[in-house]
This record gives C-alpha cells, sequence and structure tokens, in this order.
C-alpha cells in the first residue's frame, strides 16, 4: 500500500474514532492529535468505536452503483449500470481495457479494503496499551472480530485483482512499502487471519464490548461471531482449493439443511437459507443508503434466457429469477444504443434493503463445491438438489460427474444472483469466463481481473 493510501487509512480513522455506535461518518477536524492521541493513549470507549468502525469502513464500497456488487455483476454478466453521466459504466467494465489510473473503475476496491486493513491493524496495536479495560476476554473478541473484517477485506482485493497477487505485510511505518505477493500467499494470509481470528474468539468470553450493525443479529457473541468466522473460512477455503479445509470449517459454521421441500415450508425453507450477515444500510443522515436500487441499475437479459423454463414453454420455472428479477413495460437501451435490456432487479427494493455478506445457501454450495473438489459426488449432489428444490421450487435432477460442475454452476448463479460478484468470481475458478457473452463486440471477451492502480505502480519505481 503507497503512501497516500496510508494517509487515507488514517483519515478513516480519526473518523472511525468520533464514532459513538454504527452511523455517523462524519470527520472532524484532520489536524487534531486524535489519531496519535489513539496509538499512544487509547482509551477504552476509543477502541470499541474503532472496532465498530471497520464495520462501516468494510462496508464502504459494496453498494454504489461503481461499487463491488455492481461492478463485479456487470463484468459478470449478472447487471448493467446505464449511467448517461458516465459512460464508463459499460465502455469500461464491458470493454476492452481497464484503466488502471481509475479510482472508480479498473484501480477500484483497492484504497478501500486496504484502509480498513490499515485501521485494523492500529486497533490491534492499541489494544497492547489500552490498560484493564476492555477486559483480557474482551480484547480478545477484538482481536478476533478485527482479523475476521481483515481477511474479508483481503478477499475483496484477491478477488478483484487474481492472479496479478497484492501486498500482504501492509502494517509498515509511513513510506516503506510491501512487497505485491502472488495469489497464493494472499489466500494463505487470508486463511492465517481467520484461524488466528478464530483462536482469539474461544477466549473472548460471552459477549463484545463494542457495538455490532444490526447485520450480525444472531452472530453478534463471540461464540456466534465464530461461526461466521468459519463461514468465510469456508468460501476463503474453497477459493484456495482447499476443500477439506473447507469441510471442516463448514462444520463448525451455521451451515443447515433441513427444511422441507413442501410447497407449504417454502417460506420457512427460504427463511432458513437466508440466515446470514449483512451489511445493513440507513438512508439517514449521518449514514448511507443502498445505491443499488439506483434506477440505473438493470438486470443482464441472459438471466431470464438462461433460466430453467417450464417444459418446452418460454415460461421460466425457476423461482430465484422470480422472486429476484422483474419485468419492465418497456426495454431500455444503454451503452450509447448497443445494449438492451426490459429486467430490473427486485431484490433490493428500498433504500434500506440488507446486502449479504455470506448465507446458508451459499454455505450448502461451498460444500457441494468442496465435496465435488474431493470427488464425493454423492453428497454435493444432494446439496445441489436441496438448493434446487428450496430455493428454486425446481424439481430434483440426476447428477453426475460428467454434469454435476454445471449444475453447481447454475444453481450458484441464481442462488447469489447479484449478492457479491459470485457470477465472475466462479466462472473464472472454473476456467469458463470466455462462456460469458461479449455485449460490446465479439473482440471484447470479460475482464479476468482488476489491475493494480497505477498510483501503487509508480510509487515502486
Amino acid at each position: 500500500m503507497n503512501i497516500s493510501q496510508t494517509k487515507k487509512a488514517m483519515v478513516a480513522l480519526v473518523a472511525a474514532l468520533g464514532l459513538s455506535g454504527c452511523g455517523s461518518m462524519e470527520i472532524g477536524d484532520l489536524n487534531n492529535p486524535s489519531l496519535d492521541d489513539f496509538r499512544n493513549n487509547p482509551t477504552e470507549s476509543g477502541v470499541n468505536s474503532a472496532a465498530t468502525g471497520l464495520i462501516i469502513g468494510h462496508r464502504a464500497n459494496v453498494s454504489p452503483p461503481n461499487g463491488y456488487v455492481a461492478q463485479l455483476g456487470v463484468i459478470g454478466r449478472e447487471a448493467y449500470v446505464f449511467d448517461p453521466a458516465d459512460p464508463r459504466a459499460i465502455d469500461e467494465m464491458l470493454g476492452p481495457v481497464m484503466d488502471p489510473g481509475g479510482a472508480a473503475y479498473g484501480g477500484n476496491h483497492w484504497a478501500n479494503p486496504y484502509a480498513n486493513i490499515r485501521n485494523a491493524n492500529t486497533l490491534l496495536a492499541a489494544l497492547d496499551k489500552v490498560g484493564a479495560r476492555p477486559s483480557d476476554a474482551e480484547k480478545e473478541g477484538i482481536r478476533g472480530f478485527a482479523k475476521t473484517i481483515m481477511a474479508l477485506d483481503f478477499l475483496v482485493i484477491i478477488n478483484t485483482r487474481d492472479t496479478n497477487g497484492a501486498p500482504i505485510d501492509v502494517d509498515r511505518p509511513l513510506g516503506q512499502l510491501a512487497p505485491i505477493e502472488n495469489k497464493e500467499a494472499v489466500f494463505n494470509h487470508i486463511l492465517k487471519l481467520l484461524d488466528e481470528g478464530h483462536g482469539h474468539l474461544a477466549n473472548a468470553g460471552g459477549a463484545f464490548s463494542f457495538r455490532l450493525s444490526t447485520g450480525f443479529r444472531g452472530f453478534d457473541t463471540p461464540a456466534n461471531f465464530q461461526k461466521f468466522n468459519r463461514a468465510v473460512r469456508a468460501r476463503a477455503s474453497v477459493y484456495a482449493g482447499k476443500h477439506q479445509e473447507a469441510l471442516t470449517a463448514l462444520s463448525e459454521s451455521f451451515i443447515s439443511a433441513n427444511a422441507p421441500a413442501d410447497e407449504a415450508s417454502k417460506a420457512a425453507a427460504l427463511a432458513s437459507l437466508n440466515v446470514g450477515v449483512y451489511h445493513v444500510f440507513r438512508p439517514s443522515s449521518g449514514d448511507t443508503d443502498n445505491g443499488l436500487v439506483s434506477r440505473n441499475v438493470y438486470a443482464h437479459p441472459s438471466l431470464e434466457a438462461d433460466a430453467e423454463k417450464v417444459g418446452a414453454t418460454t415460461e421460466v420455472a425457476d423461482d430465484r429469477f422470480k422472486r429476484k428479477v422483474t419485468k419492465l413495460a418497456a426495454a431500455t437501451t444503454g451503452g450509447g444504443g448497443r445494449l438492451t435490456t426490459d429486467l430490473r432487479f427486485s431484490i433490493y427494493p428500498t433504500a434500506d434493503t440488507s446486502i449479504p455478506i455470506i448465507r446458508n445457501e451459499e454455505l450448502i454450495l461451498l460444500r457441494a463445491e468442496a465435496n465435488i473438489g474431493l470427488r464425493n459426488f454423492g453428497p454435493a449432489a444432494e446439496d445441489i438438489n436441496y438448493i434446487r428444490t428450496r430455493s428454486g421450487r425446481l424439481p430434483e435432477k440426476a447428477l453426475t460427474e460428467a454434469n454435476i460442475v454445471d449444475a453447481l454452476l447454475y444453481e450458484k448463479r441464481y442462488s447469489l444472483l447479484f449478492e457479491g460478484g459470485h457470477r465472475w468470481i466462479d466462472m473464472r475458478r472454473f476456467g469458463r469466463l470466455d462462456t460469458l457473452p461479449r455485449n460490446l463486440s465479439p473482440d471484447f471477451p470479460p475482464h479476468p481481473w482488476f489491475p493494480i492502480p497505477v498510483a501503487e505502480i509508480d510509487s515502486r519505481k
């Protein structure tokens, strides 16, 4: 992380220190000594506010129309963003080149997560100086929480950079640059952070000393937060190709697959699949709203074309499509008249609609993928059909080694639709990116990764 990004991290932490809860992002006088005070003489209220601030820091670039969900959704052919004020939303995301000099597009998803990681490191260092309060157990809770959030931020970075790699050792003095590590090293660091965090949480007592947002309801004690930590560990393990480790983590997570499949139990089944941890939004002063409700955000037409149909008809049978996408009365055109869709998402109907960080539905599909990786095709088929029948309201499917990966990718596409770039990440991991539509030109394949920002590269020359 370069000098400019380190300064941004410091500003962000100053803002976090002013928080009394999971709300205001106002920044006060940046010339005051609050950051130095926090580092040298941290207080109980200061470290608790900084811990809460990590939630806001991780959420910072999730929901804007040029944020993580939307941009990865566009590249993964889940969405279009028709922004007449900024053609880059189409021309760069679907075009031939991503500009590493544009912080809102090709250079995105770098400075914000690194700022939050830097804040977490500052918080961890402050815990060694804060004194008797928080208690030793509460300090362990903060450590476990902070390292889990750091792992999520590193996942944002490596999910977007992939084989370009990323710096890991960013807890350095101002001006000292960490080397860019390869993808495997970054994933190993993420897994290490999650395992260390899990260990801290085991010694954290019965309650956290700081406030968590309502998106962590049900996971707001150290014991239950451990299950969230293990869920994230399972996702990272699958992405790293460590399938047995993923199964172990899933067994310690909040995974549940015991809801009935009958139509009368539909609501209960969906409620079970939706159990998880979420980003929450509040469209009021001092907080932020869910920007995916923007009228510029549309659903990709391939979602309807590729959804399973009723028999030989054109009527979509997959209940996930019907729940999450709505048909417009008239088609909309964007990208200079080159793109058309008559679909819009209905999963984010209001500015305070939550966005999942991780849900039970994903965990069941991660277990299926881990078992496929281990050639345990029977258990994998059971989980895939569980999701088909409960979430898709589709009939069970006969699955074999020959078609089970196709089935997995279909279920993940519609179960995790427009939640966090899953389609793009999955198609890249399975070497299938080039099967996605080439919307603007047959000469423009889907981008495999975001470039490392030019400022980061220039700082190393």
